[in-house]
């Protein structure tokens, strides 16, 4: 995807990422460049903080977020592919990779 097209599909949007034993986690790209995301759900709470806030960007058509705490602070940049009107395939620059559905 495009810088314009990363921007026109996140902001202001929940994008829940899809968990390897089910279930889905949700992250809010406010419009204003924070991102918002809650592991409360799928218990993240027992191997990190379950709520965390950071903020977004997107830099050479990746998008990329940085969290207060989650992952020690570190930037991470995604390449996204729209799979649907409502799916993401991403792949993030440490070779993870999955699928997020776009929500509201």
């Amino acid at each position: 995807m495009t810088t314009d097209e990363i921007k026109e599909t996140v902001a202001g949007k929940r994008i829940y990422l899809q968990t390897p034993l089910g279930g889905e986690f949700p992250l809010h790209y406010q419009t204003n460049g924070t991102v918002d995301g809650s592991g409360e759900a799928i218990g993240l709470g027992r191997m990190m903080r379950p709520t965390d806030s950071g903020r977004w960007w997107v830099e050479a058509n990746q998008l990329c977020q940085q969290w207060q705490t989650w992952y020690d602070g570190k930037q991470q940049c995604f390449v996204l592919e729209r799979r649907s009107e409502t799916m993401l395939y991403w792949k993030r620059d440490d070779g993870l990779e999955g699928e997020a559905r776009i929500g509201d």
